[in-house]
């Protein structure tokens, strides 16, 4: 009996272990089944942060997407970016990314176009703290697609600002 206990100790001590292991896992080492991808990110604009809607540099500060299928076109309509606090940008219109396309969803106002890749979140504030925090993409039907966790620190080797993901 007393070595059934330490057997069954031992193998409750081995699967905690494993769950903690499970739990440490970082957030970006999730890959999903998506095309869309986060490419990059200008989470600190050049200069000094100023998110004046006028004269502001909220523009500098970016997300690059990008469309990693071979074959498959994607329509942002509906898919959702977040940060770690919860702010959110929409995609509402239309935008279709071809086959190894991207579009960059920038801070403050400006003229959406596909032509030039680009998207506003129209909103002069910044999105993206400067020192740490997460991207998440999700679906139109709400599953996630890409979520990465930056610090300034440990994921900007650099120090510019910009941090590439998925090469």
């Amino acid at each position: 009996m007393r070595i059934r206990l330490v057997t069954t100790t031992a193998a409750a001590a081995v699967a905690a272990g494993a769950l903690t292991a499970l739990s440490a896992v970082p957030a970006q080492a999730a890959e999903y089944n998506s095309a869309l991808k986060v490419r990059g990110i200008q989470y600190d604009a050049p200069g000094s942060d100023s998110n004046r809607c006028s004269g502001g540099n909220t523009k500098e500060e970016y997300l690059t997407i990008k469309n990693y299928s071979k074959s498959t076109t994607v329509n942002l309509k509906g898919y959702v970016v977040k940060d770690a606090a919860g702010n959110r940008f929409t995609f509402t219109a239309s935008h279709s990314l071809q086959p190894g396309d991207y579009v960059k969803l920038r801070g403050g106002n400006g003229t959406d176009s596909d032509a030039g890749n680009v998207v506003y979140r129209d909103n002069c504030n910044f999105m993206w703290n400067n020192d740490k925090d997460t991207i998440y993409v999700y679906k139109p039907s709400g599953a996630p697609a890409d979520v990465h966790s930056y610090t300034k620190s440990g994921s900007d080797k650099d120090g510019n600002g910009y941090i590439t993901y998925h090469g």
